[in-house]
């Protein structure tokens, strides 16, 4: 098997170039470099990093490991233990990436037959598409560019009246159900700093901040869901018992956009205090929403979200 250390240490690739091929979002790739050490890049002239071939397989490699469950912390120990007995991983054969990391097939042809077997109620091969995903797809991949957009196509399916209610119901639940099954297969280390990930009061689609839990969970962090329609009272007093470092709530409409307000003067006096972070659609819509809500803003998807968080709050 071919190891990392076979491979050329020339740099020569952009920081472009390599996100696209690892599917590595820039923000990712900085802290994983300032945090974690993982690979050192070179400099131009200009002070432009410089990347090689190993330090490409070497992402791939550790992508592989976060897939496997692994946080970036864990592969971070793994890898630093491996150099200090002059080893290294072996190299991982891995499918071609696009520019947001997908495999070759596209991801509307996924979309497209995930869509079909879940109107058509089919479980045993939506259950089979979704296997075969996570063989070839990165997780953030299949959450982002596959089940999302997929729930959103058999919404606006069911808002034209093209499926029945109950067929709408069913594929949300499936989805959301194998989303909360990876979620919870995912190993969670309890000295790591503690999550909270849930919606605003009154929002009842919690999808999108389900995906975000689980890549928290993923990247090692503590991280508890408490899902659609937060009580903000409850949840501040659940705050001054446990304690999060960050609570993490995200919104789909302007009403209950606007109810993200209230939170700000209830974890007034907490010692120490909780950052608190905002997204949802709403606020990629309509952007001046966002002078309302006293927060922090994580982005436009659960990806740049994570990786926000990931340069806030050292897993």
């Amino acid at each position: 098997m071919l190891a990392i250390s076979d491979i050329a240490d020339t740099p020569q690739h952009s920081i472009k170039t390599v996100c696209k091929q690892t599917g590595v979002l820039p923000v990712t790739l900085r802290a994983w470099e300032r945090r974690y050490q993982l690979i050192k890049p070179r400099r131009t002239a200009a002070n432009y990093r410089l990347y090689s071939d190993r330090d490409i397989a070497l992402l791939r490699w550790v992508r592989s490991r976060m897939e496997a469950g692994h946080s970036i912390s864990s592969v971070a120990r793994e890898f630093h233990a491996l150099r200090r007995t002059g080893r290294w991983p072996e190299h991982v054969v891995s499918l071609p990436l696009n520019a947001s990391g997908s495999a070759a097939r596209p991801a509307a042809e996924w979309i497209r037959q995930l869509f079909s077997a879940l109107t058509a109620m089919d479980e045993p091969q939506a259950d089979a598409l979704l296997r075969e995903a996570h063989g070839t797809l990165g997780l953030d991949a299949i959450c982002l560019e596959i089940i999302q957009p997929c729930l959103y196509a058999i919404g606006e399916a069911w808002y034209r009246g093209e499926i029945r209610i109950a067929t709408e119901h069913f594929a949300s639940q499936f989805l959301r159900g194998h989303l909360l099954a990876l979620f919870q297969a995912c190993p969670m280390r309890q000295s790591a700093p503690r999550i909270v990930v849930g919606c605003a009061p009154d929002e009842l689609h919690d999808i999108g901040s389900l995906v975000l839990a689980l890549l928290l969970r993923r990247q090692g962090y503590r991280v508890e869901f408490v899902g659609a329609n937060v009580h903000l009272e409850d949840l501040a007093t659940y705050a001054r018992a446990a304690r999060p470092a960050l609570i993490c709530l995200s919104a789909n409409s302007l009403d209950t956009a606007r109810s993200l307000r209230q939170l700000d003067a209830r974890l007034a006096g907490m010692r120490p205090r909780p950052r608190f972070a905002y997204g949802g659609r709403i606020f990629n819509l309509q952007p001046e929403a966002r002078r309302d809500v006293p927060g922090l803003f994580l982005g436009e998807d659960a990806r740049q979200a994570a990786a926000r968080v990931l340069e806030l709050l050292p897993p």
